[in-house]
């Protein structure tokens, strides 16, 4: 399954150039390719390129990674992937593509000048233009040679997610977006109004931002995250329509008026056998019926004292 995202650059050109087609990172350069420039001469023709039009300011260049879950296709057929997308998609700019092994993932780098070599027009890139060229032949050419996309349920809208997130996702671990989103909707299904709400999730460690949309950050976070603006559900109108629907469950007798918190479990010691149960698992042990159990990582004292703190907060 493919995720693409493109980003705009105004930095340089040659640091960039040198980072997609790292040897490190490519099989000493053999991961690579390049369209209407020659090897050793990319960063000259760009440039060049963008003098004869006199198009030297702004956005320098355009940056696309397309990566893939680990394990779901080998770097040459990744490679293929890339060289089609570029012949398809970027007939007449200057592009160098490289892609990376070295992370658990093969990616592949794609960098094109912003200045078209044919035309002189320069490039510009929008969600529109993301989502109905990027990643329509991107999903096309995964298609064609049997590979997974990301697909939408019926009724749902494209979402943009980040790289990193995207990237928990396929390996399964949980994002900071999934826990806000679970303990927002756990706070909705306990709260009787929206000022109960929000002192729930004051008591779970949150700060709120009124304003056009409402903010979450957890207390020492730098910024808010808005969920607002993907799922209607997480606007204050939402919210409060979700808690009286709530309420109309409870007068309606489909749910209880308060729910009980999980009753906190204080960590235990590991068992410890004696006596008859002791010789009965020692039998146990020399006739194979049981493994030898492993014991226990040693902990410093500080160390236990977080992991103990850690249960309790879970």
């Amino acid at each position: 399954m493919a995720v693409t995202k493109i980003l705009a650059r105004k930095g340089r050109l040659d640091k960039a150039i040198r980072y997609v087609l790292n040897g490190d990172k490519t099989n000493e350069q053999i991961l690579t390719a390049r369209y209407n420039c020659d090897p050793g001469w990319e960063l000259k023709q760009m440039l060049d390129t963008k003098r004869e039009y006199g198009k030297n300011d702004g956005v320098q260049y355009y940056h696309i990674i397309q990566a893939f879950k680990p394990g779901e296709i080998e770097p040459e057929q990744e490679l293929e992937i890339a060289k089609a997308f570029v012949e398809e998609y970027l007939p007449g700019y200057e592009v160098v593509i490289g892609t990376h092994i070295d992370k658990e993932h093969c990616h592949s780098h794609i960098l094109f000048n912003s200045v078209n070599a044919e035309t002189g027009n320069k490039y510009h890139s929008s969600p529109r233009t993301y989502y109905s060229q990027i990643r329509k032949i991107s999903d096309r050419l995964c298609r064609e040679r049997g590979l997974s996309v990301i697909t939408l349920g019926e009724g749902e809208k494209p979402k943009a997610v980040s790289y990193v997130e995207w990237l928990r996702r396929s390996r399964g671990q949980p994002t900071f977006r999934s826990m806000l989103e679970a303990d927002l909707k756990q706070c909705i299904e306990r709260a009787n109004d929206l000022g109960h709400f929000f002192m729930l999730l004051e008591h779970q460690g949150y700060e709120i931002k009124h304003g056009r949309r409402l903010g979450f950050r957890l207390r020492g976070q730098e910024r808010f995250r808005y969920p607002g603006r993907k799922n209607p559900l997480f606007t204050e109108a939402g919210i409060a329509a979700a808690i009286q629907g709530n309420l109309e469950s409870i007068m309606a007798g489909k749910k209880p008026a308060f729910s009980v918190p999980v009753r906190y479990d204080p960590y235990k010691r590991p068992l410890k056998y004696t006596g008859i149960l002791a010789l009965y698992r020692h039998y146990l042990y020399i006739l194979g019926k049981v493994e030898k159990r492993a014991a226990p990582p040693r902990l410093t004292p500080q160390l236990k004292k977080e992991v103990m703190r850690f249960e309790r907060y879970k």
